[in-house]
């Protein structure tokens, strides 16, 4: 689509900000991994980004101010979608914004917009700007309704792994195959996708195995049953150590292998990053290495996943990210 036909608003670069401010607050590891994109890919992700966390909170109740809550989830749900399609169908996101901003304010908050309409025309002015399908989206927001209690395909547990990876395919997979014409690749798009969904599953995964108590103080488990049973693990036994803050031994042996599973991912999601086009390999594999530290702060702290959220110290992070931009660098001048 040509420049002319993107969304002309004055406020778009207000609803990019909005964005920005969402994944900065949000999503550390991966807002630090974008800054080492170019600066023009850095609002694109961010809106993918500030999409995908819009929905997770109508989800999850967070409180975030993109979340309503004077519905059920599944009528926000279908809500956003609407609205979505509508936006794309004009080519523009402009119809989600004000046609009069006041020059007197440049924040969303002060010119009294909807976080999620800003949002929207972000991530709809991306949409368009990239080429990105938008089958990954609708995709997405499938498996956020089997989140949302209510919806016919609701569930809160998952009998087996493909069962899970099927959920993962749209809340994950989806996100990494969104970002793909946003990054660039150096081969024909389809050749990079079965590593980038692998890449999203890997960072989904990781999700999973550091938020196993949160997701139970939601009646949530998002690990495969038949993976924790064949280690002895069943919902009244993660209950029991939720509620003593202990981890048993058995669920210890569970999240082992859960782990070496997780990994597997991230090696078969490894040489796809060289796919990508030169310039955003260091940031892609930055956050790669940050989100796979999560599982070493997991099995240092022996497991403990029900007394707290395992977290990347941030010198850790500066000095990953660091490096890589240090070694992009050196390979950049070596190239020429």
């Amino acid at each position: 689509m040509t420049e002319g036909r993107l969304p002309s608003s004055a406020l778009l670069p207000l609803a990019y900000r909005e964005c920005r401010q969402i994944a900065a607050t949000h999503g550390r590891t991966y807002f630090l991994a974008t800054r080492l994109l170019s600066a023009e890919r850095r609002p694109a992700v961010h809106a993918l980004y500030a999409f995908a966390r819009m929905v997770d909170d109508v989800v999850d109740r967070t409180g975030h101010p993109t979340a309503a809550h004077d519905s059920n989830p599944v009528t926000e749900i279908d809500r956003i979608e609407r609205d979505l399609r509508a936006a794309l169908g004009s080519h523009t996101g402009d119809a989600l914004l004000p046609s009069h901003p006041n020059p007197e304010h440049d924040r969303s908050r002060e010119a009294g917009l909807r976080p999620r309409a800003l949002v929207l025309a972000a991530v709809t002015h991306t949409i368009h700007r990239y080429g990105i399908a938008a089958q990954h989206f609708w995709t997405f927001l499938d498996s956020m309704r089997m989140d949302a209690p209510g919806a016919p395909s609701f569930r809160n547990r998952y009998a087996t792994m493909t069962e899970l990876r099927a959920y993962m395919r749209g809340s994950a997979a989806a996100i990494g195959l969104q970002l793909l014409p946003v990054l660039g690749t150096v081969v024909p798009v389809p050749e990079a996708e079965p590593a980038a969904a692998a890449l999203g599953e890997a960072f989904q995964l990781t999700n999973f195995l550091r938020d196993v108590a949160e997701d139970l103080d939601r009646d949530r488990v998002y690990l495969p049953a038949d993976a924790l049973t064949a280690f002895g693990v069943d919902d009244d036994l993660l209950f029991e150590c939720r509620r003593t803050g202990r981890t048993d031994p058995r669920v210890r042996r569970a999240l082992a292998h859960l782990i070496a599973v997780n990994r597997d991912l991230y090696r078969r999601a490894e040489s796809g990053i060289d796919l990508l086009e030169p310039r955003v390999r260091p940031a892609i594999r930055t956050a790669a290495t940050l989100y796979s530290d999560i599982l070493h702060h997991i099995e240092r702290s022996d497991y403990a996943v029900f007394d707290h959220r395992a977290a990347v110290p941030r010198h850790h992070r500066l000095r990953v990210a660091a490096a890589e931009f240090t070694t992009a660098t050196l390979r950049s001048r070596l190239d020429r």
